[in-house]
């Protein structure tokens, strides 16, 4: 099964969580805990990241982080990377301790920043560990809600500042916000890409910036297909056969769609569709910029 697309640019912002290989605990007392809070400090620091948000459970973590540079993906393998080295080390094991590679989840900032911090803050209180996200002492609620000193890693601004201009109103809102949501849905069930959590309109917009800056032909057919707009949105409102040819460049050059499907939406003979494509293909000079 193919992998998903690392999309990466400046300014992103993910919801990061790795998993323990076969569930089994990722830290198995406070000191391992500490240790990989000291890792991720550093991590932010070397990869120029803000860390809005963190959660560490027994067999998985949550992070919400946000990208001053295009470079998850390092920083991830530098984080988990040292952090299971050390782990075998200190515990005498040896393997992978991670299950699989991390899952990232790109996040529109204006409409699911409060809900993804709120949600991550939540998880000790679902899973019954405890009754107040409080008492979690291995997150950032408390932190957040100005319950003790934030550590020099979080970033506590950006949170706060969609509650109040005022800090002491912004802890109080955020912490009366976390403390109503125990029964919330997951804004993870909104998720119409695969690792995009966003409005259309930002997943377009997103796969344009990662479109302009990675050529789509080096990317796997396969990974092509997240976050992509469909058909309708693709092949529509054309006034003329050019645009309409340019239509059906978009759609299988960038969007990955087949020449079937391209030619089934258009009521077109998959031949016709099929010498469009390679004489646009042909023709470096014209071709349209990406949208999807």
């Amino acid at each position: 099964m193919s992998r998903p697309l690392r999309i990466e640019y400046p300014g992103a912002f993910y919801h990061v969580t790795s998993r323990g290989n076969k569930r089994l605990p990722i830290f198995l007392n406070d000191l391992d805990r500490k240790h990989f809070l000291t890792l991720l400090a550093a991590t932010c620091v070397t990869f120029n990241w803000r860390c809005h948000a963190y959660c560490l459970m027994d067999n998985h973590y949550h992070l919400l982080i946000e990208t001053l540079e295009a470079n998850l993906s390092a920083g991830m393998r530098n984080l988990n990377g040292i952090y299971t080295q050390d782990f075998n080390y200190h515990h005498n094991t040896v393997g992978h301790l991670l299950q699989g590679r991390y899952k990232a989840i790109l996040i529109e900032e204006e409409i699911y920043l409060q809900e993804v911090t709120r949600y991550i803050a939540l998880n000790p209180v679902r899973a019954k560990l405890v009754r107040q996200p409080a008492r979690w002492k291995w997150s950032n609620f408390a932190a957040t809600s100005g319950l003790i000193a934030a550590p020099a890693f979080l970033t506590v601004n950006a949170t706060l500042q969609k509650f109040s201009k005022i800090k002491i109103k912004a802890q109080q809102r955020y912490a009366e916000f976390v403390l109503t949501g125990i029964h919330e849905p997951s804004p993870f069930i909104e998720l119409s890409a695969k690792n995009i959590l966003g409005s259309p309109q930002f997943i377009a917009a997103t796969w344009e910036k990662a479109n302009t800056s990675t050529h789509i032909t080096e990317i796997p057919v396969v990974e092509r297909l997240v976050g992509r707009p469909s058909l309708d949105d693709v092949l529509s409102d054309f006034k003329t056969k050019a645009e309409r040819n340019q239509g059906i460049f978009i759609a299988r050059q960038y969007c990955a769609y087949s020449l079937t499907e391209i030619a089934r939406h258009l009521h077109l003979q998959r031949s016709t569709v099929s010498s469009i494509f390679n004489k646009l293909l042909k023709l470096d000079d014209r071709r349209p910029d990406p949208v999807c």
